[in-house]
Formats: C-alpha cells, sequence, structure tokens
C-alpha cells in the first residue's frame, strides 16, 4: 500500500485544485494533496450523488484503487480526472428501483382491496335489511316509503366509494363485483317499493325474490359476498355508470 509522505500532515498541509469530468458536467474542487482517491470518491458523491462504490476514477488513462494517493500518483494542480458510473452499480441501482416500485404497487393494490373490503362489508350490512324489508313485504306488512328510499341512498353512497377507489388487477375485479351487487340490490329495492305501494294486486304474479351468495379471492383472503336479492318475476331496469 502507498503511504503518505512524512511532514504533510496537519495545518501546512498542501491543497490541490483538480477537475473532475462526469459525463457532460465538470466538478472543479480542492482537495488535500495526500487524500486517497477513495476520499475522493466520498467528496465526489456529494456533487453526483453517486455513492463511492458506483464510482470508477481514471487518470491519465488508468483507473485508480481506492487506497491510491492523489499526490503520489501525480495529480497535481488543475489535473483532470475522469469519472465514470460503475456498470455492476448502476444495474445493481437500477434492481433496486425496480423493487422499491413493485413494493409500491403491492402496497398500492393492497390498499385498494382493503377499500373494497370495507365497502364490502357495509354493503353486507345494509343487505340484511334489505332481506328484512323483502320478509315484510313479502308478508304482506305495509312499509314506509322513506325505508326504501333511505335503504336506496346509503347503496349509492357505498357506490360512490367504490368509483374512488383506485385499482387494478384483482383489486378491480372486487371492486367491479361489488358495483353490480348494489346495482342489483337498487333494482330489487325498486321492485319491492312497488309490490309495497299495490299489495292487493296481481297476487298471484307477486315478485318472487331469490337470493345468491358469491365467492371470490383477493390479496387479503377469501371473501363470501352477503345475500344479493335478484328480483325474478318482476323486472326493473336502469341506466347504469360504468365503472373501469
Amino acid at each position: 500500500m502507498l503511504k503518505r509522505e512524512d511532514g504533510l500532515d496537519g495545518p501546512s498541509v498542501p491543497m490541490i485544485k483538480m477537475r473532475v469530468a462526469h459525463g457532460s458536467s465538470q466538478h472543479e474542487l480542492s482537495v488535500p494533496a495526500q487524500s486517497t482517491f477513495g476520499e475522493l470518491k466520498r467528496i465526489l458523491a456529494q456533487k453526483t450523488g453517486l455513492k463511492p462504490q458506483e464510482q470508477r476514477l481514471f487518470f491519465r488513462g488508468k483507473e485508480k484503487d481506492n487506497e491510491e494517493y492523489l499526490h503520489i500518483s501525480g495529480v497535481k494542480e488543475m489535473s483532470k480526472i475522469m469519472l465514470l458510473e460503475n456498470p455492476e452499480a448502476k444495474e445493481q441501482k437500477a434492481e433496486e428501483m425496480k423493487r422499491l416500485e413493485e413494493n409500491k404497487e403491492d402496497r398500492r393494490m393492497s390498499k385498494a382491496s382493503e377499500a373494497v373490503v370495507l365497502v364490502r362489508s357495509e354493503v353486507d350490512n345494509l343487505c340484511e335489511k334489505a332481506t328484512a324489508l323483502e320478509s315484510a313485504v313479502l308478508g304482506g306488512t305495509k312499509v314506509d316509503e322513506k325505508e326504501f328510499l333511505m335503504l336506496t341512498e346509503l347503496l349509492m353512497v357505498q357506490l360512490l366509494k367504490l368509483d374512488r377507489i383506485e385499482a387494478e388487477g384483482e383489486a378491480k375485479i372486487q371492486r367491479r363485483t361489488e358495483v353490480c351487487r348494489i346495482q342489483s340490490l337498487v333494482d330489487t329495492l325498486d321492485a319491492l317499493k312497488d309490490g309495497n305501494s299495490n299489495p292487493f294486486s296481481n297476487r298471484s304474479n307477486a315478485t318472487s325474490v331469490t337470493t345468491q351468495w358469491e365467492t371470490f379471492e383477493s390479496e387479503v383472503g377469501s371473501l363470501s359476498a352477503a345475500p344479493v336479492l335478484m328480483a325474478s318475476s318482476t323486472q326493473v331496469t336502469n341506466d347504469w355508470e360504468q365503472f373501469n
């Protein structure tokens, strides 16, 4: 290993000014003459953003090791040094950035799935209320029309929540499934409201309501949807906004 010259330590250590070329950029800096190239890399890291292990320094056409000293290698006032980025370190940096982006995307998708699950839970509760209204209407009980309107409004609130969720992949499928479930529930509530308004009209053709269960897998686990009410003989159609 090269050694420092005696008598150069302390306040009287001479400084040398040099030029470091890095691509289309050029940096001028002053460092102690007896500094090593490894120490020079640490100084350049602050100016270029390249970590020392990502740098390769060349002087007079030869790559210099970290342990070599500037003054012993012949670096003098306004000498020119070339800085290149280590290709291996560059590839590692690119891989690291790719992993960070993938992790970021995974977290975003997980967050979207969790948001859909919260909406699903709310819709499950509203579905239970819809089932109770169904039982009342089919049992001949007169229900206040406000009950249907209120429940429909609550379902539409959940539909708006789904619209605000930015989802891709599996989370997007989950969101679409919940959108369809809410639309089906609203259609059924409209049919039940009509039947509630005319409880004695055409008993033989009374609305028959069935339930379906949907199951799908998500990143947060396998979830089973609550019953979806479907009107079989009374068909109600609406124009629905398409959700992507």
